[in-house]
């Protein structure tokens, strides 16, 4: 198989942010290869919105993702409308991207609070009320649920079990999944219910599949993401499943580190580029 963009890699920003602007990525990651960008939201202001669709676009690059929407739990009435009329900036964003979706990092407790019950209806609630102009707008929203250690700060939504049936819950007849899931290795691989769930999971709703490595010692919970292959993951296997399922979209590397922010960009990329290979074969038998 041929190392080009019929092999079919992503990479979010996040993977290069302290090397790259979105702009000069889009031009490095086409450049070498790759065949999908996942810019963040403060790299597209950044560069301003008109200029990040140019560069995709000139690049030929496929949109996986923008990242992100959510933060839903808000502490008053006010400041839960604030965050639903940033969301719908974020859906505009990606409507303009022609992106496979919006990712929703939900949202953990309110300031002051300990209801993770509560929380959890916040999400359900805005969800709710931003799906129809999502839909309207011809984006996809993909729930991604996060390791339990982000459960009070990032993210009340921890399993994909919990992100299916906030799915299901909010958008039980949604044949053409509008709202579905962003599956990233970092937050699910430790689940003993992943495997059950995955054969369980309507492949509709599989929109993202976010790929990285749990290090066996983490030295920091948020930026110490590890390279495929330099962790504990079953990072193929998970693909297998998808793969098995169909599942269409492009993987999607995404790395928070601090020790990979240091290294030379491109050498990180050709890094993702190999590392990636294997499992990038796997979902190609499936159509991706």
């Amino acid at each position: 198989m041929s190392e080009d963009k019929a092999v079919g890699l992503s990479i979010n920003t996040a993977t290069t942010r302290l090397q790259w602007g979105l702009i000069e990525a889009a031009e490095q990651y086409a450049r070498m290869g790759v065949a999908g960008i996942a810019p963040w939201r403060d790299q597209i202001a950044e560069c301003g919105l008109d200029n990040a669709v140019r560069a995709v676009r000139d690049n030929g690059l496929r949109v996986t993702g923008v990242c992100r929407g959510g933060m839903f739990p808000q502490p008053t009435r006010a400041a839960f409308e604030a965050n639903l009329d940033d969301n719908r900036r974020a859906i505009d964003e990606a409507h303009a991207l022609e992106a496979d979706c919006l990712v929703l990092v939900c949202g953990g407790l309110p300031e002051g609070s300990r209801d993770l019950v509560g929380a959890r209806t916040m999400v359900g609630e805005a969800i709710t009320v931003l799906l129809p102009e999502a839909r309207a707008a011809g984006v996809r929203l993909a729930v991604e649920p996060l390791h339990p250690m982000y459960a009070a700060d990032r993210n009340c939504i921890n399993t994909l079990a919990q992100a299916v049936a906030l799915c299901d819950t909010v958008a039980p007849d949604d044949p053409e999944g509008w709202l579905g899931i962003a599956l990233d290795v970092y937050h699910v691989w430790w689940d003993p219910a992943l495997a059950d769930v995955l054969d369980a999971v309507d492949p509709v709703r599989l929109h993202a599949f976010h790929i990285c490595d749990w290090r066996r010692t983490t030295r920091d919970l948020l930026n110490d993401r590890a390279m495929m292959g330099d962790g504990v993951a079953d990072i193929e296997g998970i693909a297998r499943k998808l793969g098995a399922l169909g599942f269409n979209g492009l993987p999607e590397v995404e790395i928070f580190s601090d020790e990979w922010w240091t290294a030379a960009p491109r050498e990180v990329v050709a890094t993702c580029l190999d590392r990636s290979l294997g499992l990038r074969q796997i979902l190609s038998r499936s159509g991706a």
